[in-house]
């Protein structure tokens, strides 16, 4: 009998949830019996659908919201470590820009933020930046930069990490332009970076686009200061 449910849930395509669970479901009427399964099942779908955000968003290292330590950092008037948390954010298609020496937890918050968001329901996409900029540039030379454009299209978030660590060539500016540009005031953009803004023309080969690709980030951006010592300075063995 069992796997005759299972049978049928694979055609429904329901999952697998609904036959290891009924039979631990208590019901007095048939009616009750039947919502009780189905609202367990539409729970198990979701948990399903926010892991594999998780999963396909690309990030290096899953990193947790509470194991973050706020004690060092600088936020904005009216952004708290609840708002961030709540992804209002992402709602507001606002952009968060991590700024702070190495070490001091960017991309840890950055990540964190992005799994947090996963939960909540919403679609991430996380790249090194110069992991971004390789990427489109070979897509670019074999015609297939549809498929990132497509995907980045489907997104609500997309993390750009150490953002500034490398200098890019004019086709590198100009695809990150296009990411940017692409994101504009229809999804939130989160960057980690340790160069100053007015430092950014060092990195980026065209000035014009510099200052294209800094307007439409700050328009709709939340500066957050990572101002606390280098976790890994502090943990280091060497000490």
């Amino acid at each position: 009998m069992q796997e005759m449910i299972r049978s049928l849930c694979r055609q429904l395509r329901l999952g697998s949830h609904i036959a290891e669970s009924y039979s631990q479901i208590q019901a007095a009427t048939q009616e009750e019996f039947l919502i009780k399964v189905l609202t367990e099942a539409v729970a198990a779908r979701e948990v399903e659908r926010k892991n594999r955000n998780i999963q396909q968003a690309g990030f290096e290292h899953i990193k947790s919201f509470e194991s973050f330590d706020f004690s060092g950092m600088t936020l904005p008037g009216g952004v708290s470590p609840q708002s961030l948390r709540a992804c209002e954010f992402v709602r507001n298609k606002q952009n968060l820009l991590h700024y702070g020496r190495p070490g001091t937890g960017k991309t840890h918050l950055a990540t964190a933020l992005g799994v947090e968001a996963c939960r909540a329901g919403y679609k991430v996409i996380y790249f090194k930046t110069s992991r971004l900029v390789n990427l489109l540039s070979n897509a670019q030379k074999n015609d297939a930069e549809a498929k990132f454009w497509k995907k980045l299209r489907q997104a609500d978030v997309l993390i750009l990490d150490e953002w500034g660590y490398i200098p890019f060539e004019r086709l590198g500016t100009q695809l990150l332009f296009e990411a940017i540009s692409e994101c504009y005031e229809k999804r939130s953009v989160i960057i980690t970076t340790n160069l100053p803004f007015d430092e950014w023309n060092t990195i980026f080969y065209d000035q014009k686009l510099t200052t294209a690709i800094l307007d439409r980030l700050v328009h709709h951006g939340l500066l957050l200061m990572h101002e606390g010592p280098s976790y890994r300075v502090q943990h280091s063995e060497m000490n």
